[in-house]
């Protein structure tokens, strides 16, 4: 499962609500109320890798989960469709005006919505919401409070939102990727941090049917108040644990929704079908994440000859089937962020493949090759480290397979553990760990996901869960960058970003391996209204968010 939120195209979202706000509000649509779906019908299954089978838990701010619930049963404030130029929509505000230099934003609230459990749902509740993720860091997976200076009600309908500095960039955050939750039901939790929501509660257009390990089933929230949706009755998510099982369920139309890595999908996939289609938009980078909290991987040398170590073309054409395109270091997705892309200075750096400067710096550095080709420290410590991976990515094993010959012909030895999903992902977050192949999820803008490996505020110590910056890098030089960024003109922000890439560059907290992509699979024989490349109204993968939600709102049984 690939855990993402697109990146968007170039204009990005800090531009376009800009825009917004120089007019003074936010478009709008869709507010009218109703009590049910139209006659909803037919059951859709998904078909996504998962590597473990479902601990039937939903809490929406527990990264291990939150891509289960966020979207179809608890909703964000406002939906933005990174693969259009961060295009926004109304969801659970029905508009948004800016004032106050764009440092204060103020949402109208949707009426006449209820909570799943009959309840009304009001502006209090998405008060409440923010103001727990306040009272309990741990909720604060996106780290709104690291921009946000209050949320306040005004009047029966409305919120006023005040950031720190102007807050169009982090707008995305707040409206788009904050799911709101029930005051009634949240308020008695005494931990909501380690809450599971086995039971979940929310606004949105589905509810939970049943929960096994293996299997999800979400039936149509009968009291829906965007009118005439859902019109799927039923979604079913089964737990895949092989790519290989996932991918003969979606060949032969079993499953119709797929989120994942089809060898010679041609074969396998489109000509078994008509109906069969797939699109792959890049969004994101596929990373080796770097624990800079272990010994050796704290040393700058180190990381830098395992940059330049990596075949990255290599990888992408055998381990990724060519569907992924390698990545560079200044980590700027192209073409996506071409006009962000600082070509001097990655030029400058040429982290191009090239294991004997590898070894150079190792050397220069003052290991010394030991006799079974690895590098040592002057103490015989061997430069040699395990990388963890999600064994059922047969993608990544393949990746990884090639990395690991690589490091070999640079002195570096790696040994890769291919864990289960759960294992894994304890790892990764809690920092238990040496190296780490994963992918973070992005936003409509470079800003983004630079943001997420890089703002020590994301991160945290070793044994606590870290929400992204999982290699755990902090630099208070790097956090007044992000800090300056929301509120800097469009020419300074693209300084900063500038500065950004210089620290990846320099400082190599981690390494960009291929451009990951949306993978996604979608059969047309019994459903339509997919996202489609001349269509792209949101990112298309199930493992989305909040977009898996937004899709299936679009989508309708044929017949």
């Amino acid at each position: 499962m690939r855990r993402l939120k697109a990146i968007g195209v170039i204009i990005g979202v800090a531009g376009l609500l800009t825009a917004a706000a120089a007019c003074g509000t936010s478009s709008s649509s869709g507010t009218g109320t109703k009590s049910g779906p139209a006659a909803a019908s037919g059951t859709l299954t998904i078909s996504n890798e998962f590597g473990s089978t479902w601990t039937c838990q939903f809490n929406p701010f527990n990264p291990n989960v939150t891509i289960l619930p966020f979207g179809p049963v608890y909703e964000p404030l406002v939906y933005m469709d990174n693969l259009e130029s961060g295009k926004t929509s109304p969801w659970l505000a029905t508009s948004w005006a800016w004032s106050d230099s764009n440092k204060v934003v103020t949402f109208t609230i949707r009426k006449g919505v209820t909570w799943s459990d009959g309840k009304p749902f009001t502006a209090a509740d998405v008060v409440f919401t923010f103001n727990e993720l306040k009272k309990f860091p741990g909720l604060d997976i996106q780290s709104d409070w690291n921009f946000l200076s209050s949320v306040a009600q005004k009047d029966s309908d409305q919120v006023v939102m005040t950031f720190k500095t102007a807050g169009t960039a982090d707008f995305y955050y707040a409206a788009d990727q904050t799911p709101i939750i029930p005051e009634h039901i949240w308020a008695s939790v005494k931990n909501p941090v380690t809450w599971g929501d086995d039971n979940p509660v929310g606004t949105g257009a589905y509810t939970l049917g049943s929960c096994t390990p293996e299997n999800i089933k979400y039936v149509a929230n009968k009291h829906y108040y965007m009118p005439g949706e859902p019109k799927i009755a039923t979604v079913n998510y089964p737990a895949f644990l092989s790519n290989n099982a996932a991918n003969e369920e979606l060949a032969d139309g079993q499953a119709q929704w797929g989120n994942q890595f089809i060898p010679s999908i041609q074969q396998a996939y489109s000509a078994k079908n008509p109906a069969n289609k797939y699109w792959f938009p890049p969004v994101v980078n596929n990373d080796l994440f770097i624990n800079l909290k272990k010994p050796l991987l704290d040393e700058l040398p180190v990381r830098q000859a395992m940059a330049y170590a990596i075949d990255r073309s290599k990888v992408s054409q055998i381990g990724e089937y060519g569907y992924e395109p390698p990545a560079n270091q200044t980590g700027i997705v192209t073409p996506t962020f071409t006009s962000w892309l600082d070509t001097k200075e990655a030029a400058k750096y040429n982290y191009d493949y090239d294991p004997a400067r590898a070894r150079q710096i190792l050397q220069t550095a003052g290991f010394k090759m030991g006799s079974n080709g690895i590098f040592q420290t002057a103490s015989g410590t061997p430069l040699s480290f395990t990388v963890v991976n999600i064994g059922d990515y047969s993608d990544w094993v393949a990746s990884l397979q090639i990395i690991q010959q690589e490091f070999k012909a640079a002195g570096i030895g790696l040994t890769v553990d291919n864990m289960s999903s759960n294992a894994y992902d304890a790892a990764m977050f809690d920092g238990n760990y040496e190296l780490g192949y994963n992918t973070e999820s992005g936003g409509p803008g470079p800003y983004y996901e630079l943001r997420q490996w890089l703002l020590s505020s994301n991160s945290a110590p070793i044994g606590h869960t870290a929400s992204t910056n999982w290699e755990r890098y902090s630099s208070p030089a790097t956090d007044a960058l992000f800090a300056e960024y929301p509120a800097a003109s469009p020419a300074r922000q693209h300084q900063i970003v500038d500065q950004l890439q210089q620290v990846m560059l320099s400082d190599v907290p981690l390494i960009p391996v291929t451009e990951g992509v949306d993978w996604y699979e979608y059969n047309t024989a019994d459903f339509s209204g997919w996202p489609t490349q001349s269509n792209p109204y949101s990112q298309p993968g199930p493992a989305v968010t909040p977009d898996f939600g937004w899709t299936l709102l679009h989508l309708a049984p044929k017949g």
